[in-house]
């Protein structure tokens, strides 16, 4: 083993091995399991919190299938395009707060359910180039995007939807039966039941608890009869995918805080398939892990370019991908052909997007509550790798302040001129510019005389112990 190389003792197959085609497609069936609830999931929530009805069961169909367009280009690299790692590709969350805020402005504004979707798809389309051209540069961008930066953003990506999370769970928007004791008690045992099938110790199981968590969520919604099976058998048996079904639009208010996540997403690929290579057995330092990284990030970057034109949202590397590599042993980047292959046939029949639409809002909220929170946990863990100087303390403190401020109080810059309005209306983009800003130009060496919170905390409450 090379000092370049983390070496993996438990690999059953390695990157460039080929696995026998049954053991092949059980691997790819274990990486749909644990990918596809989170597939989907952003469809769902985007297009109930959109009122996008009707197109929900196609968005679903067209995530499926770009996700297996996306990772068999991501596996298999085509030219410079791609990782050449088993790296599955989905729909990302990431996007979830920028893109409803996207949807939200054209629909403020009395749009209609398709001027919503063009408008998204147009500012995704556009964006999609930004981490094109910044997979270029990805490993000096990594130094700028340090973890207080990228920890304050995640942090408020996941603690801003949390409130769509419980508006869910209570019934969702505008329901008259918003907060009922039914509500609560299903939505509340869905969070309640993905917890404890989380802390199985079956690896298998535990991996699940998210899509086990929605069955039982739907069989309960079952007996309490608020499934339309009806709805579901006018879902057409068989789709293509559409060139810009919806068109193309743009507003300049709505591609802000999606190109800004295009710049956090890159660094946030670049840090999983960084994850899959030392799991692989592969470098992670030297001239063919950076060829990798580049290729990985350029594929994310033309994989939500592809997703951009096909109807659904920007598309990133899967982290749970790496989990199911740590525990089925298998590293083959063939498997992703079969993963590829298998969510693109999903994706051809619309009545698994149709079944999936009728979970009630609390099923729905149970799960995304308990996510968003999960993300909000993984900015959380981000930030506890930083010294806790007085600088430090500071530009967090700050980015968290006002970009959970706007979302808590959206209106507080209604009075700002509009440009101003399109910049930092979103609390994502907020916290990512605070906190880039302040990392900038705060001196590197300013408060360092504070090496833990509680000397900061005990220094600062001082004056106050002397007055009492």
């Amino acid at each position: 083993m090379s000092e370049h190389t983390q070496g993996n003792p438990d690999l059953l197959y390695g990157l460039h091995d080929r696995p026998a085609p049954a053991k092949a497609f059980l691997g790819a069936s274990q990486h749909v399991l644990a990918s596809f609830v989170g597939i989907i999931t952003p469809s769902l929530i985007i297009g109930g919190a959109l009122g996008l009805g009707e197109h929900i069961p196609y968005l679903i169909s067209m995530s499926l299938m770009v996700s297996g367009v996306a990772t068999f280009i991501q596996t298999h690299k085509v030219g410079p395009i791609g990782s050449g790692l088993m790296a599955l590709q989905g729909t990302s969350f990431g996007f979830l707060a920028a893109v409803l805020a996207a949807g939200f402005v054209v629909k403020n504004k009395g749009g209609s359910p398709e001027e919503i979707l063009s408008v998204i798809f147009g500012v995704s389309f556009i964006g999609a180039f930004i981490e094109i051209f910044l997979s270029r540069f990805i490993t000096r961008l990594r130094s700028l995007m340090n973890p207080i930066v990228t920890g304050c953003v995640i942090v408020t990506i996941g603690l801003s939807l949390t409130k769509t999370g419980l508006t869910d769970l209570a019934g969702g928007v505008g329901a008259q039966n918003f907060g009922s004791i039914e509500n609560l008690l299903l939505g509340g045992g869905v969070l309640v039941s993905v917890v404890l099938i989380s802390i199985i110790d079956n690896k298998v199981i535990r991996s699940s608890a998210i899509f086990i968590g929605l069955m039982l969520g739907l069989i309960a919604a079952i007996f309490l009869g608020r499934i339309d099976f009806f709805l579901v058998s006018q879902a057409p048996l068989f789709t293509l995918p559409q060139p810009f079904k919806f068109g193309f639009g743009f507003e300049w208010q709505a591609f802000i805080p999606i190109a800004f996540m295009y710049v956090i997403t890159s660094i946030e690929t670049s840090g999983d398939l960084t994850a899959t290579s030392m799991i692989s057995g592969e470098p992670i330092k030297g001239p063919v892990y950076e060829k990798r990284i580049k290729g990985g990030v350029l594929g994310d970057g033309v994989n939500s370019l592809i997703a951009a034109v096909f109807n659904t949202f920007p598309v990133t590397t899967f982290s749970q991908n790496n989990g199911v590599i740590q525990m089925t042993g298998i590293a083959s980047r063939y498997i992703g052909f079969y993963v590829g292959g298998i969510l693109f046939i999903m994706g051809m029949f619309p009545i698994i997007g149709a079944v999936f639409t009728q979970l009630p809002k609390p099923v729905v909220g149970g799960v995304t509550l308990l996510m968003f929170a999960t993300v909000a946990t993984a900015g959380i863990r981000i930030l506890s790798t930083v010294d806790f100087t007085h600088r430090n303390i500071m530009i967090i403190a700050t980015s968290l302040g006002l970009s959970m401020g706007i979302a808590f109080v959206p209106d507080v810059l209604s009075q700002t001129p509009q440009l101003f309005q399109n910049i930092f209306g979103s609390a994502v983009t907020m916290s990512g510019i605070v906190a880039i800003t302040l990392d900038m130009i705060l001196p590197k060496n300013y408060g360092t005389e504070f090496d833990t919170p509680e000397q900061y905390l005990d220094d600062e409450l001082q004056p106050l112990r002397q007055k009492i």
